[in-house]
């Protein structure tokens, strides 16, 4: 305790000393008897150093100072055991300063500094824990550049490394450290085939630059380059010389200048080039200078001048300054070009992905082309390979023709196939559509369709999958449906029950004693046409491999198709003398043949003889449309139909005139007017037959194409519900064929027209005896 404090307690015990009593307690007695607290604290240096004294209501305690500690780690104690020392915060707390940071102890407290190559983040060089943290000095950025000019900087966390940059490296013998000289390496002289073939090297500070030699030209549009960024190759501009094809000598004087510009080194990258191709084509086209023997001149000229210009075009990833109405052209240079690529124009777009593209192009460097034409392309239609040719007769193009080409260099098939959808010219609903493309083989060019897949089509697009590149289009066929899966089996079934049917009609008629007549007649020779139209129409009307055979199942066709039309136009002249004559007329047999099979067999010798290559095509054994050769067979059928309708216009008329008054032979106009029925009901079907199948074997709509088939399949069923079922006198033949057959109990017969009364039927049955009814 200092000189002043000790004063103080002389004073207070000179004045108080005599009247105070300690009693030992920590209590003072007064001499009044009063006790008081004794301040044992008051004594100096009353606890030993670094120990602070605490008084406290008739005690006291000592404790230690901040950084100090008790040698028996007790907080309070007396002053006996007061003693002590200090607290080593870096020895006791690890890490006390936190990471980069060192940590140093002082007598009764510490400190914390930053190690080299890390600073404070509060400023202060030495710091407490929670005041401050160190972070890392990035050496490389104190400084523009710490390594030299020639060297890059690398930091690392109190620290920073220095390594040469590319086309430098440390001299021989000398360690890499910091500020060590890099010195330039001459790649020329020590990779003298850097560059490839036909290309210089030229060797500058830190790298090099590569450039094509005289005559040859970079494929990658740049004159100077680096290993795998391009390719030299040597261009022959004689093949863009005019020829006699006039047409296309602007186009070809154009190729050839950019030709010679560029072995000479002086064509510059400008998007004006592709601009003006289009415009060239455009023109072309617009005049209709395109057609015949030079398409395939004009395709390959374009594809040429692509793979010429595409080196030259700028880098134009949105491709926006260079697409137009019919053109469009993406480049990407790039070592490993990734993503979709989508191009389009007015009716077409095209998909493919920058992968496909780099393949087909210099290293480095990709472009897809799409360039469109418009339906003025003339005489392509015609050229067709010979397995469209036999399926498709008559095809136009329907969608504008696209010629695709992908990098800068002409190759075979594509590692992925690209897509193209054509917008339709016009609606095809119920037509064929076909994906082709224009192929030049043999000395000869036509539409193929080899590695061009139709992979969706609708009334207004169709979607075309390519292995290659080439140009492309949609045709669409006037008739196809050789592959329509369900016409095939309603024509094999229906035909094949129909054929069934008219062969139980044949022998009903041919057996049936109870039906003989004219009209049996008529109706036998009827089912004879048909049953054999229908069976040579089964078995041969897709047989256009062999001509001659074909042209003979065109001609039987022609004939008894026509034969049973014949037939049918008897069975109106027999129902009209029936009405209007007597009832019991009845034709004779040779002028029913004379008529029935001589007509048809006039008819196709005629026709044979004015035109014999009309019978049969190229898809089916029939008639052929050219010339209007077809009217040879559906003019007499016209004819009939009209003559038919006429007589049983007539008849109906006379038979309604005859209802109405009393007539005693009402049976029998029953009858024929039953028989009437009938023949109307037959023409109706047979007639309406040809209407739907009037352009059937060579373009028609799909519904249509239903109609005819369905008809066609199912008269021969008709005509036996008709004439046999529908008969109470077939039925009752059947009933006693049936009867006798299997033992079975006949049955009363009664007549086609009984009434409810024995007497009525019997008068009934002697009416048909006396007017001859069973020779109608």
């Amino acid at each position: 305790m200092g000189s002043s404090a000790a004063f103080v307690v002389a004073f207070f015990w000179v004045v108080t000393g005599p009247c105070v009593q300690t009693t030992g307690d920590g209590m003072s007695k007064l001499s009044n008897g009063t006790s008081v607290d004794h301040d044992e604290c008051s004594t100096p240096d009353f606890c030993s150093d670094n120990a602070l004294c605490v008084n406290t209501y008739g005690s006291y305690h000592c404790q230690c100072q901040a950084g100090y500690r008790n040698h028996n780690k007790k907080v309070t104690f007396p002053y006996t055991e007061s003693f002590c020392r200090d607290i080593n915060e870096c020895t006791e707390q690890r890490g006390l300063c936190g990471p980069n940071a060192t940590c140093r102890n002082t007598i009764g407290n510490y400190s914390c500094s930053c190690q080299p190559g890390f600073t404070s983040t509060s400023g202060q060089q030495n710091f407490t824990a929670n005041e401050s943290s160190c972070q890392d000095i990035d050496e490389c950025r104190k400084s523009p550049f710490p390594c030299g000019l020639s060297a890059a900087c690398l930091n690392t966390p109190g620290s920073f490394s220095c390594s040469c940059i590319q086309g430098f490296r440390v001299p021989a013998g000398q360690p890499p450290l910091r500020g060590t000289h890099c010195e330039d390496i001459d790649e020329c002289t020590e990779t003298p085939e850097i560059c490839g073939p036909n290309a210089n090297c030229t060797n500058t500070m830190g790298r090099y630059n590569c450039s094509c030699s005289q005559g040859f030209m970079s494929t990658a549009g740049r004159y100077q380059f680096r290993a795998n960024e391009s390719t030299c190759e040597a261009l022959n501009c004689s093949k863009f010389d005019t020829n006699e094809i006039q047409a296309m000598a602007d186009l070809k004087s154009f190729a050839k200048k950019l030709c010679e510009e560029q072995i000479s080194h002086e064509a510059t990258q400008d998007v004006t080039h592709f601009k003006t191709l289009v415009g060239h084509i455009e023109g072309i086209v617009s005049r209709g200078q395109v057609g015949g023997a030079n398409v395939s001149e004009f395709f390959a000229q374009v594809e040429d001048t692509l793979m010429l210009i595409a080196p030259l075009l700028p880098d134009d990833p949105s491709g926006q300054t260079m697409d137009s109405r019919d053109a469009a052209v993406r480049v990407r240079r790039a070592t490993s070009p990734k993503g979709q690529v989508v191009l389009q124009t007015e009716g077409v777009v095209m998909e493919t992905d920058w992968e496909t593209a780099a393949s087909h192009g210099s290293p480095g460097f990709a472009t897809v082309f799409l360039i469109t034409y418009g339906d003025m392309l003339s005489n392509m239609e015609d050229s067709l390979e010979e397995d469209l040719q036999r399926h498709m007769d008559e095809v136009y193009l329907n969608s504008k023709i696209a010629t695709v080409t992908v990098g800068s260099r002409k190759e075979g098939n594509l590692a992925r196939p690209v897509n193209l959808t054509f917008s339709h010219l016009e609606d095809s609903t119920g037509y064929k559509v076909v994906c082709v493309y224009w192929k030049s083989s043999g000395g000869r060019s036509y539409w193929s369709k080899d590695g061009c897949h139709t992979t969706m089509s609708n009334v207004t697009h169709t979607t075309c999958r390519a292995d290659h590149l080439s140009s492309f289009a949609v045709l669409m066929a006037l008739y196809d449906i050789e592959d329509i899966f369900e016409l095939k089996v309603i024509t094999w079934v229906g035909l094949s029950l129909s054929l069934i049917c008219l062969a139980l009609c044949i022998l009903t008629f041919f057996y049936c004693r109870a039906i003989q007549g004219t009209r049996n007649t008529i109706h036998l020779h009827l089912c004879i046409s048909l049953f054999i139209a229908d069976l040579v129409f089964l078995a041969g009307i897709s047989s256009t491999n062999n001509k001659v055979g074909c042209a003979v199942v065109a001609g039987l066709l022609h004939f008894f198709f026509m034969a049973a039309f014949t037939w049918m136009c008897l069975e109106g002249i027999q129902l009209y003398r029936m009405v209007v004559l007597v009832f019991n007329t009845t034709l004779r047999k040779l002028y029913m043949f004379a008529f029935g099979y001589g007509v048809p067999a006039a008819i196709v010798l005629i026709s044979a003889s004015v035109k014999s290559s009309g019978y049969g095509t190229k898809r089916h054994c029939w008639l052929s449309l050219d010339d209007h050769f077809i009217w040879s067979f559906f003019g007499p059928v016209c004819l009939i139909i009209v003559v038919n309708v006429v007589f049983f216009i007539i008849t109906v008329w006379k038979l309604a005139e005859k209802f109405t008054s009393l007539n005693p032979d009402m049976p029998n106009l029953k009858k024929v007017k039953a028989f009437t029925i009938t023949a109307i009901a037959q023409l109706c079907i047979l007639g309406s037959m040809w209407i739907f199948g009037c352009f059937q074997f060579e373009g028609s709509s799909i519904v249509m194409t239903y109609l005819f088939t369905i008809l066609n399949s199912v008269q021969g069923i008709f005509i036996f519900i008709m004439h046999c079922l529908l008969s109470n006198q077939v039925r009752d033949e059947y009933k006693n064929f049936l009867a006798t057959t299997f033992n079975l109990k006949k049955k009363t017969k009664y007549s086609e027209f009984s009434s409810t009364s024995n007497s009525s039927s019997n008068a009934q049955s002697k009416s048909v005896q006396n007017t001859g009814e069973s020779h109608m």
